[in-house]
């Protein structure tokens, strides 16, 4: 599992957490994006999720849906991604994790998308609509490419189903905080039981998404996770203001203050 695996490896080692920024690639474009990844790199986020923007995106609320349809109306697309990714990988020791949807994998080659996007420097991908039929030769592909592939937990999946998902699982497990959409929310379940249930059935890290945009929820999501993933938060503010690259560094500077108290 290469990269992440080792940055997971050694925050444990460290008895530390990490917060994993979620990107739109091409929100508001792609040289933001890039601008972003090389200053979320200064701060030493360890590492950033990449949305690949889909006509038809999986579980995104509003915020994301939008800057998806925006990317691919500003003609972005995966070999553009992939060409951003491998310019700006010499300067980047973060982990580069693709969020993707099963169609653009299965259109791109399956397995030939898996090593072409590690080539050009990913380092795992999280693949949210990949039925378990397929998850195992997708699990396969990663092994050959020694990136990680991660599969979506939902907090109420079946013990069953659960451990058919973390079968498939390399590097680390994606435990979403509640159903429904993805989206910013005041009030965020406590994940600590599930949390507890993932861990007597694997020792991979678990890593929280869906909901979290403050430094609280950071906090109470790492007392007992291995990392918060935060997206919409993020995203909005890439779209949404004059200069969104600073405003997002002040938001992951407060939520990387939560981090730091949980520690």
């Amino acid at each position: 599992m290469g990269r992440i695996q080792d940055i997971f490896n050694q925050l444990r080692s460290e008895g530390r957490r990490t917060l994993i920024p979620y990107l739109t690639c091409g929100s508001p474009d792609l040289d933001r994006t890039a601008e972003a990844l090389l200053e979320l790199e200064r701060r030493d986020v360890r590492i950033v999720e990449l949305g690949i923007p889909f006509s038809d995106p999986i579980a995104d609320g509003h915020v994301i849906s939008q800057a998806m349809h925006q990317a691919l109306e500003n003609g972005v697309d995966p070999s553009g991604i992939m060409e951003m990714v491998r310019r700006l990988r010499p300067n980047l020791e973060m982990g580069l994790v693709a969020m993707v949807s099963m169609s653009i994998v299965h259109r791109m080659g399956g397995a030939c998308f898996i090593r072409d996007a590690a080539d050009a420097g990913f380092d795992g991908f999280i693949i949210p609509d990949a039925d378990l039929a397929t998850a195992g030769q997708l699990a396969d592909a990663a092994d050959q490419a020694d990136v990680s592939m991660t599969f979506l937990v939902a907090p109420d999946s079946d013990p069953g189903r659960t451990r058919l998902i973390l079968d498939s699982c390399r590097g680390w497990v994606y435990l979403l905080a509640r159903r429904g959409l993805t989206g910013a929310t005041e009030q965020l379940p406590d994940v600590s039981e599930q949390v507890a249930a993932l861990r007597t059935m694997t020792d991979l890290p678990i890593a929280v998404g869906f909901g979290i945009s403050n430094p609280e929820q950071v906090r109470a999501v790492v007392s007992d996770a291995d990392a918060a993933i935060v997206g919409s938060a993020i995203v909005r503010l890439m779209e949404t203001e004059q200069d969104p690259v600073t405003s997002v560094m002040g938001l992951v500077d407060r939520l990387v203050q939560g981090l730091d108290e949980a520690q």
